[in-house]
C-alpha cells in the first residue's frame, strides 16, 4: 500500500527527523490514538513507549498538545512527534560541588542539597548526585550497584535535603544495603529527619502505621487498605520537637517534628504526616490541602511560607556501622539555611 493513500497514513517529513508528522487516513477512524500511532511509526515502536511519549507532552494533534493515550482519531487529523535525545549508555561524571562530611577507600557520606536529584531517571538524566560522584570517585565506583545507581543504597526525595551514604565498593555497597534493607532492626541503623508541619499532634510522640500504595494518579503514594494488591507495610514513629503559637488563636500553629523510619517507602515520611493531618510545610504532593493556612500568618512569615520552594524536610542524623572497621560511624548535618530561616520564623509567633 502506498504511503500516500487513502488507507495509510501520509508521512510529511522524514521519519527520522524531529518532529516526525503523520496525517491520518481514513482507516484512522475511531482508533485510539496511541493505537494507531504504534502502528503508523513502525515496528521499532512499542505501544507503551508511545503512550509514554503522549504523557510526557511530546505527541500534537493540529498543532496541539495531547495527553490522552485513548483519544479517538478522526481521518484528516495531523499528528506531531518529537522524540526525544537519546539517552547516554551510562551516566557521565559531572562537577557538581559536594559537600562531603567523610570520605575513606570503602564509603562517601555527604550531606545533600534540596533541588539536587539523587539518581539518573526520567527527565533527569544529567545533574545528579550520581553524576557528581561518578566526577569525584572516578573509576572506584564503576560496576557497584548497577549503571544507573552505582554506590546507591538509599536516597532522599529532590527536595529533601540531608545526610546520605554511599558505597565504593561491593563489600560496603553489600553491608549498607542490608543494614538499609533491615531499617535499624538489628541496632547497626539510625536515620532521623525533622520536618516543619502543619498544626500540632495531640499526643507529643506517635507511631503511624498504614500501608502505602500508589495514588489515583500512578504517581503520588497514599495511604491504602490493607489488602490492596499494591499496599507496602510502612511505620513511622515521630517525636514533637517544638511547638509555634500554641498560645494564641489568630494564627496557624506548627511544628517541627523528627521522624524516624522502621520502613522505607516513597514519600513515607510526606504521606504518613499528611494522613495524620499534619502535611509537611511547603510539600507539594501532599500538602497542597493546606496551602491557605500560609494566609493565617503574620508578616514577614506569610510571604516566607510563600515563598518557600519546596518540601520542609532535612534528613539531619544517618549512624551506621563501617563495613569493614565494625565501628558505629554518626553523622549530623544540622538545618540547611532556608529551613532554618522558616523555622525562625515561626518561633516568633
Amino acid at each position: 500500500m502506498s504511503a500516500h493513500s487513502e488507507e495509510a497514513p501520509e508521512l510529511i517529513e522524514h521519519q527520522f527527523m524531529q518532529p516526525t508528522v503523520l496525517v491520518a487516513g481514513a482507516d484512522a477512524a475511531g482508533l485510539r490514538l496511541d493505537q494507531w500511532l504504534a502502528a503508523s511509526l513502525g515496528p521499532d515502536m512499542s505501544r507503551s513507549r508511545v503512550q509514554m511519549l503522549i504523557r510526557q507532552g511530546a505527541v500534537s494533534v493540529d498543532g496541539k498538545p495531547v495527553d490522552e493515550t485513548k483519544r479517538k482519531m478522526a481521518p484528516g487529523e495531523s499528528v506531531s512527534v518529537t522524540m526525544p535525545e537519546p539517552e547516554p549508555a551510562e551516566p557521565q561524571g559531572e562537577n557538581i560541588a559536594l559537600h562531603v562530611l567523610y570520605e575513606d577507600e570503602e564509603l562517601i557520606v555527604i550531606n545533600k542539597p534540596a533541588g539536587l536529584v539523587v539518581h539518573p531517571g526520567a527527565g533527569n538524566w544529567t545533574g545528579t548526585l550520581v553524576n557528581a560522584l561518578i566526577h569525584h570517585c572516578g573509576d572506584s565506583l564503576s560496576g557497584i550497584g548497577g549503571v544507573r545507581r552505582p554506590g546507591i543504597v538509599h536516597r532522599l526525595d529532590k527536595e529533601t535535603s540531608g545526610v546520605m551514604v554511599v558505597a565504593k565498593t561491593d563489600r560496603a555497597h553489600k553491608s549498607l544495603s542490608e543494614a538499609f534493607a533491615d531499617h535499624g532492626l538489628t541496632g547497626d541503623l539510625e536515620r532521623a529527619y525533622l520536618a516543619l508541619v502543619w498544626g500540632i499532634p495531640q499526643r507529643p510522640a506517635g507511631r503511624v502505621d498504614a500501608p502505602l500504595g500508589r495514588a489515583a494518579d500512578r504517581v503520588r503514594r497514599a495511604v491504602v487498605p490493607e489488602g490492596r494488591d499494591d499496599a507496602r507495610h510502612a511505620v513511622t514513629h515521630f517525636a514533637v520537637q517544638e511547638r509555634f503559637g500554641e498560645s494564641q488563636k489568630e494564627f496557624a500553629t506548627a511544628s517541627l517534628v523528627e521522624c524516624r523510619l522502621e520502613t522505607g517507602r516513597t514519600h513515607q515520611i510526606r504521606v504518613h504526616m499528611a494522613h495524620i493531618g499534619h502535611p509537611v510545610i511547603g510539600d507539594p504532593d501532599y500538602g497542597q490541602a493546606f496551602r491557605t493556612k500560609g494566609n493565617r500568618l503574620p508578616e514577614p512569615l506569610k510571604s516566607q511560607v510563600k515563598a518557600f520552594p519546596r518540601q520542609a524536610l532535612h534528613a539531619w542524623l544517618l549512624a551506621f556501622r563501617h563495613p569493614t572497621t565494625h565501628l558505629t560511624m554518626r553523622f549530623e548535618a544540622p538545618l540547611p539555611r532556608d529551613m532554618e530561616e522558616l523555622v525562625s520564623g515561626f518561633r516568633k509567633l
